[in-house]
């Protein structure tokens, strides 16, 4: 009789720290055993843990909008007085050193689109780890994914002359997120662009597995030695043969965490010198 008083009110208990109404004066402490008293506290201190979770969210959420909204306007300056110092360099007339005036502001305008960058991916970042936005995988066809991917590397390959095929012809539906997954793929793809020789050519495809739908992005680029292969998922982490190139090492943590929200994964195959090959794993089932 006891231990199932007992029970029923540690039942009590959960059920009301389950459903957010756990009070500690609910409870007549005098009447609990030993037990029941070590359990009113750990859910006590429970509660206090969640609010204080719920209001560090709430302050990330406020950081991150604020830094976002703050610097939107000072790149914005920077990029326009830079043009407008560049066609005053090239307007002038018997200007020396003009054409290392004209170098210089160049690089510029190139860093200033490199800050906008990263504050853009410390900004998705941000959101994605304390869930201010949230990932939302429904069933729709891969295809039209594959098709806007590959249409905005375009420009970037076509600047290094590589070419991107797009081999898969198929029609499988998948449970992904547009948005975030296209941002997911994007991200493998541009890396496989950037890290590919002149010349060379960059292959989408799609392996279609009873639970999931790998989306393959193969290149031809310097590959990645086997050590480095667990740690390139890693946020900011970047091998030092590549260390030279663009970029910050958020894409490929971003890829990993989109992908996990959606119940997917991603996998890599690589040697050196013989290119890498990324598969993107989506799931075929429903989100519960």
């Amino acid at each position: 009789m006891f231990e199932n008083r007992t029970i029923r009110r540690l039942e009590m208990m959960l059920d009301a720290a389950l459903s957010g109404d756990f009070q500690e004066n609910d409870y007549d402490e005098t009447k609990l055993s030993r037990l029941e008293s070590k359990w009113k506290r750990f859910l006590a201190a429970s509660m206090l843990s969640r609010e204080n979770l719920n209001r560090e969210k709430e302050n990330v959420k406020s950081l991150v909008s604020d830094i976002s909204h703050q610097t939107k306007t000072p790149m914005t300056n920077i990029r326009l007085y830079a043009s407008l110092l560049g066609e005053l360099i090239e307007a002038e007339t018997g200007m020396q050193r003009q054409e290392e005036a004209a170098v210089m502001i160049g690089e510029l305008v190139r860093q200033t689109e490199k800050l906008e960058f990263l504050i853009q991916a410390l900004t998705k970042m941000s959101r994605l780890e304390s869930n201010i936005v949230e990932v939302r995988p429904e069933q729709q066809p891969i295809t039209p994914l594959l098709q806007d991917v590959v249409a905005e590397a375009a420009m970037k390959a076509d600047g290094k002359n590589i070419t991107i095929r797009n081999v898969y012809a198929g029609e499988a539906f998948a449970c992904f997120d547009y948005k975030w997954t296209k941002e997911a793929l994007g991200n493998v793809l541009d890396n496989a662009v950037k890290y590919s020789p002149p010349g060379s050519t960059v292959t989408l495809s799609v392996l279609e597995y009873e639970m999931y739908l790998a989306v393959s992005v193969c290149d031809e680029g310097r590959g990645i030695r086997e050590e480095e292969i667990p740690k390139i998922f890693g946020r900011f982490y970047r091998a030092e043969e590549v260390s030279q190139e663009e970029g910050v090492g958020i894409g490929l943590y971003l890829t990993r965490e989109i992908l996990r929200k959606e119940n997917g994964y991603v996998k890599v195959k690589s040697q050196p010198e013989k290119g890498s090959e990324f598969l993107l794993y989506l799931y075929r089932g429903t989100m519960s």
